[in-house]
């Protein structure tokens, strides 16, 4: 689970939480690929930058309401965002208002810290099934709770579709979710699919080429899977041992107990899976990407940050979103609070250096309580504008010691808070520090560091 500061951890089992595979294979034959040497497992995985993955296989949804024919959910995050801290299925799960129900399947031994994850970050509609040794064992045991009172102590409402997401691709939208259940209510299952990026081939028992397939005529099955629910429990139900210990794609299933041709939906390239340890590089980029699409500067309206409070906004638009607003904090501006409410992670508060911090303060209590560092990392840059005419540096070590106590301080609530000082001397010369105060900006939004919080840069 990430700490508060830290880029929320992705996924299970290999990045997305999701990965979780738990208990060996039965011996006979190789282990189950999830389980092989190489790929991410066990309980958590460290990532770079303060990311975290904690083990978690498969996560299904129940649909309610029928999904909108087109339209994609809106991006906290790359919400996600999404991302979105503690389970990534769930956290997707939980901005698609028409899913009614939410199963995570996780191992044993992480079931307690699973529930801690869910209620830390107030995720509804979810409940936590216990895996089984292998994919299919677990998935099963998942679709159980809306038949059977093996694994939970009450039956949910049986649905008329369900849907089967690995926690290891934690970037999917609701786009494709909703485009492989409208495919599974009228041919009884669907799944994600895209082309293949590299050639399957097939070795003899000598260690040497046997055959290639024409990759052409072929493609690499992914997720979301979505089925009616009474025929997937069916096949399930008519596994054998062999299927439920070796098998991997529940699509197969359907069509060889149930004759069900499950219909192939294309497939975007956020469906790729966080699998092995350099995949969370990659999954902590694109969260990070996600985070840096909008930038909010505040101003407080006084005439000498007027002329500066007009030109950072224009220097950062040529790279960023820019909402600018001129307003104190103090007046709980409406236009403020959408931009908060509209998940937001990135603020820069410009004022002179005597009230910078009390300003700041007030913007990351407003953060808190609209929940928005809840489950992402918010950036809370406190520009302190020096216009003196001397040359002394005119910051303070009580200042600079203020400053990191209360960097310290947000940092508990998931705030990452850096100062930056403007030198305002030369008129002249206040466009070129300017811009290079637009990418200082630029890079501690970008990189998120939580080792640089309390630090003041000099443009």
């Amino acid at each position: 689970m990430p700490s508060p500061g830290q880029a929320p951890a992705p996924f299970r089992g290999s990045r997305r939480d999701r990965a979780a595979r738990a208990s060996p294979a039965p011996q006979r034959g190789p282990a189950p690929s999830h389980a092989r040497d190489g790929q991410l497992k066990g309980p958590w995985q460290p990532c770079p930058g303060g990311a975290a993955a904690c083990p978690l296989p498969p996560c299904l949804g129940a649909p309610g309401a029928s999904p909108p024919r087109s339209g994609r959910s809106r991006g906290a995050a790359g919400d996600r965002g999404s991302f979105c801290g503690g389970s990534p299925s769930a956290g997707r799960g939980q901005r698609i208002s028409w899913i009614s129900d939410i199963i995570v399947v996780v191992s044993p031994e992480n079931i307690e810290t699973m529930k801690t994850i869910i209620e830390k970050y107030g995720h509804k509609r979810v409940t936590v099934v216990e895996g089984g040794i292998t994919r299919h064992r677990s998935i099963f045991n998942g679709l159980k709770v809306f038949a059977e009172n093996e694994f939970s102590s009450h039956l949910l409402q049986k649905p008329e579709v369900v849907i089967i997401h690995d926690a290891v691709r934690p970037f999917v939208e609701e786009d494709i979710v909703s485009k492989v259940v409208m495919a599974a209510k009228e041919h009884g299952a669907a799944g994600a699919i895209r082309p293949l990026v590299s050639t399957v081939i097939a070795s003899a028992a000598d260690g040497c080429l046997d055959h290639s397939l024409e990759r052409a005529r072929y493609r690499a099955s992914e997720m979301p899977q979505a089925f009616l629910f009474d025929i997937i429990y069916e096949a399930y139900q008519q596994c054998t041992d062999y299927d439920l210990d070796y098998g991997t794609e529940c699509l197969h299933l359907a069509l060889k107990y149930c004759k069900t041709n499950a219909k192939l939906v294309e497939g975007t390239a956020d469906l790729w899976k966080v699998t092995y340890k350099r995949d969370l590089y990659a999954a902590e980029s694109v969260i990070k990407d996600n985070l840096s699409q909008q930038v909010c500067v505040i101003t407080n309206g006084k005439e000498t940050l007027a002329q500066v409070g007009f030109l950072l906004p224009e220097s950062l638009k040529s790279q960023i979103k820019v909402e600018a607003i001129t307003v104190p904090l103090s007046k709980n501006d409406s236009r403020l609070q959408n931009i908060i409410s509209g998940q937001c992670y990135n603020f820069v508060c410009v004022n002179d250096k005597r009230c910078a911090i009390q300003e700041a303060q007030e913007l990351a209590d407003m953060l808190e309580k609209s929940n928005t560092p809840l489950l992402c990392p918010v950036v809370l840059i406190s520009v302190h504008l020096d216009i003196s005419e001397n040359n002394s540096f005119s910051i303070g070590m009580e200042d600079l010691t203020t400053i990191k106590k209360f960097a310290r301080e947000t940092k508990k609530k998931n705030i990452l808070v850096y100062g930056l000082l403007i030198q305002y001397k030369d008129p002249l010369l206040l466009q070129e520090t300017v811009n290079s105060a637009a990418a200082l900006i630029m890079a501690l939004i970008k990189d998120r560091n939580p080792e640089l919080i309390g630090q003041l840069l000099v443009a």
